[in-house]
């Protein structure tokens, strides 16, 4: 019977044949060297400098302006809550790291989707509505709403309700009319399909920059950004909202949940689609 060897013994003789605490006994596996440890910190991964501040946890639902029983005109929401909204168009661009991101920064986005867009590849926007984005009206086609005969209108804005309620079972609320033009008759078809406002934009995120529509050239509380789909591949989605968030952060802002403040749990105006 061998003599069981103490501590020091076998630590002894670890160190003689070059075994570390790192690399274990033989056939044990050590670290790859080239791959370092992923960061613990969601926004560090993502390459934020710091964490995107909590918004408010009771949104101070600001008061919209009112023309009868038509939706309010929106580009960005009368609210001093240091918040802003990000936006999105169309559904052209399914980048499955933007899901990602939207998951572990937990941004509350929102996106507007056309049906013939979309459409192919609406389980990536079920994913992306399962990790808490907002899914809104953009019209069944894209079309320029603003002089067309009300029928038409109705059946694009009311279309896309339809197609948005049957394939992920929610009434949007909130309407964004192709290329942000529209006219009277828009809004009272958007009424009459259940819409509650129709949301453009005053800033814009391009491929590498902000640009704004209107007021000063520079983020405020309240206003809403839209990120539009472009035809080139770089930078990616996600890329593009990460300069944005640095933006955001650096206007000493943070992001907010759109239809948190434009009233979207009440009931809505006009006559809700069929």
């Amino acid at each position: 019977m061998r003599p069981r060897r103490s501590g020091p013994a076998v630590a002894l003789l670890l160190l003689l044949c070059g075994c570390t605490a790192t690399h274990g006994l033989r056939g044990a596996p050590g670290p790859a060297p080239d791959r370092p440890e992923p960061s613990s910190s969601p926004y560090l991964r993502w390459g934020l400098t710091e964490p995107l501040r909590t918004p408010p946890k009771t949104p101070r639902r600001p008061t919209l302006p009112a023309d009868g029983d038509l939706p309010p005109v929106l580009d960005r929401v009368p609210t001093r809550d240091k918040v802003v909204f990000l936006t999105y168009d169309d559904g052209a661009e399914k980048d499955p790291r933007f899901v990602d991101l939207v998951r572990e920064l937990r941004l509350p986005v929102t996106m507007f989707l056309t049906d013939s867009v979309a459409g192919p590849g609406y389980g990536h926007f079920a994913r992306l509505r399962s990790v808490g984005a907002g899914l809104q009206n953009h019209t069944l086609d894209h079309a320029a709403l603003r002089g067309l005969p009300y029928a038409g209108q109705r059946a694009e804005i009311c279309g896309q309700q339809h197609k948005l309620r049957a394939r992920f079972g929610v009434r949007p609320h909130l309407f964004r009319p192709p290329y942000g033009t529209y006219d009277r008759t828009t809004l009272r078809a958007a009424a009459d399909c259940g819409v509650r406002a129709v949301i453009l934009w005053r800033a814009t995120m391009t491929g590498t920059d902000l640009t704004f529509t209107t007021g000063t050239h520079r983020l405020r509380p309240g206003d809403i950004i839209a990120v539009p789909a472009t035809e080139t591949l770089t930078p990616s989605l996600r890329e593009r909202t990460v300069r944005l968030l640095r933006r955001v952060q650096e206007a000493d802002l943070t992001v907010g949940n759109l239809e948190d403040y434009v009233g979207v749990h009440g009931r809505p105006r006009g006559r809700a689609a069929r």
